[in-house]
């Protein structure tokens, strides 16, 4: 993977995000998970360029987001779809999906992420806001959150971004 500088990269945030879909990982060598999103933003927050992730309470992955300083947002080159979906629908509490979605796990300045990744966004947590069901309309509650399962938003500031 190459080191890049994200100011000057050019992407489609709708289509990486939205279409592709991005993995969100945390925690250490020793003990991390993943998860498919394909819910976020990039930006500027507070000066630094910065991307959102968006975490439902039940996630696994969150509790390795809530204990750690870094999270990495990877979007996958394509071709991958068969593992996000498995990402997105197998818990890391019951299974290794991380070694069984048939990616190949790597750490990159000592974060996870994966040797298929496009585009990789090391991200320092800077961030952390429940959303709660008074934060938004009644007709996004009814069609998102039927279960209750409300997002945490991370916000964290892009520290370094590698595209391979």
């Amino acid at each position: 993977m190459k080191k890049i500088n994200i100011a000057e990269k050019s992407f489609n945030p709708f289509d990486l995000i939205g279409q592709k879909w991005m993995l969100i990982s945390a925690g250490t060598e020793d003990k991390w998970n993943t998860m498919t999103a394909s819910w976020g933003a990039v930006g500027v927050m507070w000066g630094k360029p910065s991307a959102t992730c968006y975490i439902r309470k039940s996630r696994f992955t969150k509790e390795f987001v809530d204990a750690g300083e870094y999270f990495t947002l990877t979007v996958l080159k394509d071709g991958h779809r068969d593992a996000l979906n498995k990402m997105g629908s197998k818990s890391g509490r019951d299974m290794d999906k991380m070694h069984e979605s048939g990616l190949t796990p790597v750490f990159v300045e000592g974060q996870p992420t994966f040797e298929e990744a496009e585009l990789v966004l090391i991200c320092r947590k800077r961030g952390v806001t429940d959303i709660a069901p008074d934060d938004m309309a009644q007709e996004v509650q009814d069609k998102w959150y039927g279960d209750h399962d409300y997002h945490t938003m991370y916000i964290g500031e892009i520290v370094a971004a590698y595209e391979n």
